[in-house]
């Protein structure tokens, strides 16, 4: 037996990045424990999570990429050959550098998902490159709420929950499966406080639900019309924050008008939440404070709807007084370490991503002339917004790009963390797109159906193997994580190793001056004056967020305000209007996904067409990944559709019983769960393939069976006009026996 030490390191199957004490021995780990005296401090989070113990699995999985690959025949036959990291990288650089010349550097596109991977290494190697074509999922997760609250406060805010928090909003997620974090074991403790107002809006009876003092059971994508009623209430029976409504914010008179029609009687026509209940989750929030809300994708997915959402709900944060002050929503601090913008280098390079950025005159606030603008107003207190996020590229856009050169060819991408043909909108034309490209570059553990169709498939280190920084894009003064445990195994490398070696090939020397991904962490990490060692050992580095920063004072004495065109919360948005947008929020259309012909061809053979929702996360999954843990499908071992019981019987179906659920894009088949939620809608599963299966390039796994992704488009068509964002939710679909 060799020497053993046990190293600190991190569990990296969720954005949490949970602390763990790793047991080394002759280079490899060989036994993991949860570490409590790091982030996230909670020996109950781990304990309540199936995923953490898979590390040491994941790092000998017999399935695991562990040698570059390069593609030995035709695109998606799964045939391929190893070759060194020297040949792979050089062709790929040689390769990208030929596409440059011969078109443009918008050539290359990107595709990432979710936060479990540092993104800033891929997103200075694009900028250097000089292409604006990242594809990620920002739209559709994060970005709205992150732009309405910059637009509305100035910065962005994030519930404060102390014992001084009288009222609590849970609205459109579900922590208790999302994430298992931290938050959960809070909303636990909340809801068995007495004290304490705990309203979850969903139409699903989650497990988060369950805690609730009150559940409003919303129709898909009426969200804007509830919180207007909310306001409606707040405002005609006075119970606003007078004070700080007449100091601190601009346009409350045009806000008065706008929320008249939006009575308890209108909300429950249109959202079928009982009158009475908007009554009182609304004189709750106002008389109760402090009161905090979040909210989560169930919101961000409601395309036309999302952004006069979160507008909204701004708005009822702000009238109540709940905005930068204890135990409500408090603005978050800039960060002191380097900031991610300055990490991906995106505005070194901005007038040359802004002229082939393809979604200037589509989405105006979703680009480089939208980010600009809003940075000239929050750069005001010193703060800068993440930009490759907030300027990603629609991926309609890019897919007619890959599909039609129109404005110019797309006809190389990379994909790191993330599998599109299960997770991205509208299989079908992912595929399709993928399948005509020139050059696809995959980082992956896996050989994931993404991974088949690649030219090169990349193997990367995963947790215990690399360091962790996890810093929330920069918008928050908080960054977790740790250091590796081991080298990584066989011949895998991090992420910034693989983009610092392209970006060596092909002239970017002097922007990758860190050798290792621990180094740039480092350098990262020091304006804060904060050790490395030190928070490799600690597992975080936070300064809490000051309260009143509104009020402190400015050079001149006097306060400083919001970082707005007003210096107020802009009830009436100045820069939506400067944009094209509105003022103030109003209901968006909601996509229809079933033409009326489809309808009505369907309905003859006995389908029914219902209201569609999808993308709740279920534990012990992640979106499309974990699928291959035989003990995680013993547990959940098919793709479900969800259901109330009276729904049930209108379709003609009982539990157990498998349904196809189709719409003019495609179909897919689920089985049937009974459960509580609103009637006359479904839940569809998300991420769904069969990775046990041997692969076959007609079948590759199972992703035309049970992929909800069959059904759904990303199509400008009714999106979100500022933003961009596309439907999941708040879609319909048909649906029958099968």
């Amino acid at each position: 037996m060799g020497e053993r030490e046990i190293k600190k390191s991190n569990c990296h199957f969720c954005g949490y990045l949970c602390a763990m004490d790793v047991t080394v021995e002759d280079g490899r780990a060989v036994e993991i424990k949860p570490d409590v005296t790091r982030y996230p401090y909670d020996e109950r989070v781990l304990a309540g999570c199936r995923r953490w113990p898979l590390n040491l699995d994941f790092l000998d999985d017999e399935n695991r990429v562990n040698h570059p690959l390069r593609r030995a025949g035709e695109r998606g036959a799964g045939v391929w050959e190893r070759v060194s990291w020297e040949e792979a990288l050089d062709d790929i650089a040689k390769r990208l550098s030929e596409l440059r010349t011969e078109h443009n550097a918008g050539v290359l596109a990107s595709m990432i998902g979710g936060p479990h991977t540092s993104f800033w290494p891929l997103h200075r190697f694009m900028s250097l490159f000089g292409s604006p074509n990242n594809v990620g999922i920002g739209q559709i997760c994060w970005n709205p709420r992150i732009w309405m609250d910059v637009i509305t406060f100035g910065w962005t805010v994030e519930a404060d929950i102390t014992a001084e928090t009288g009222c609590m909003f849970i609205w459109g997620t579900n922590p208790a499966e999302s994430d298992n974090s931290l938050f959960w074991r809070t909303i636990i403790k909340t809801g068995k406080d007495e004290s304490v107002k705990l309203v979850v809006i969903d139409p699903r009876f989650t497990k988060t639900a369950r805690q609730a003092d009150l559940w409003l059971a919303p129709s898909p994508g009426t969200d804007t019309t509830l919180a207007l009623g909310l306001i409606h209430v707040i405002i005609e029976r006075k119970l606003y924050d007078k004070a700080f409504v007449n100091e601190w914010c601009s346009g409350f008179d045009e806000l008065i008008e706008h929320v008249k029609p939006f009575t308890p009687e209108h909300v429950e026509r249109v959202c079928g939440v009982p009158a009475q209940d908007v009554i009182t989750a609304a004189t709750w929030f106002a008389e109760r404070s402090p009161s905090a809300l979040v909210s989560g994708r169930g919101v961000d997915q409601v395309g036309a709807c999302v952004a006069p959402t979160h507008r909204a709900l701004c708005i009822l944060r702000a009238i109540t007084g709940n905005i930068d002050r204890p135990g409500s929503c408090i603005l978050a601090e800039g960060s002191d370490f380097v900031p991610e913008v300055d990490l991906e280098l995106s505005l070194t390079n901005f007038d040359a991503l802004n002229e082939l950025c393809l979604n200037t005159d589509v989405t105006p606030l979703q680009c480089y002339e939208g980010y600009k603008m809003v940075e000239e107003v929050t750069e005001r207190l010193g703060r800068k917004l993440p930009a490759r996020y907030l300027t990603s590229a629609h991926p309609d856009l890019v897919l007619r790009a890959m599909e039609t050169a129109d404005p110019y060819p797309i006809r190389a991408l990379i994909v790191e963390a993330t599998n599109p043909l299960l997770t991205y909108a509208d299989t079908h034309r992912v595929y399709d797109a993928l399948m005509g490209l020139d050059l696809i570059v995959v980082l992956d553990y896996f050989l994931t159906p993404t991974a088949q169709l690649a030219d090169y498939v990349l193997p990367s280190a995963s947790a215990i193997e690399r360091p962790t920084f996890q810093a929330h894009g920069g918008v928050a003064n908080f960054v977790y994580g740790g250091d590796a445990a081991v080298e990584p195994y066989h011949e895998r490398k991090t992420d910034y190793e693989i983009f610092r070696e392209l970006g060596l090939r092909l002239g970017q020397d002097e922007h990758w001056p860190d050798p290792d991904f621990a180094s740039a962490c480092e350098r990262a990490l020091a304006p804060s004056g904060f050790d490395w060692e030190a928070y490799c050992e600690i597992g975080a580095y936070f300064v809490p967020p000051a309260p009143f920063k509104h009020l402190m004072p400015d050079a001149d004495g006097a306060p400083k305000g919001f970082a707005t065109r007003t210096g107020k919360i802009e009830l009436a948005s100045e820069m939506l209007e400067a944009l094209g947008g509105e003022r103030l929020p109003t209901q968006g259309a909601h996509r229809s996904l079933c033409t009326e012909a489809f309808v009505r061809e369907c309905e003859k053979e006995g389908w029914k067409h219902v209201d569609l929702i999808t993308g709740g996360r279920k534990q012990p999954y992640n979106a499309s990944m974990y699928l291959h843990v035989p003990v995680f499908r013993a547990s959940y071992p098919e793709p479900l559709v969800e259901m109330s019981e009276a729904t049930a019987r209108e379709i003609g179906v009982d539990a157990g019983d498998y349904v196809t659920l189709a719409t003019t894009g495609g179909d897919a088949m689920f089985k049937v769960a009974i459960i509580p939620m609103k009637d006359g809608l479904v839940h569809a599963d998300y991420g769904w393939w069969y990775p046990e299966r041997p692969y076959d390039p007609k079948d590759m796994q199972g992703i035309w069976e049970s992929n909800i992704n069959m059904l759904t488009s990303c199509s400008l068509e009714d999106a979100e006009p500022m933003i961009g964002t596309w439907s999941y939710n708040a879609i319909d679909c048909m649906i029958k026996k099968a």
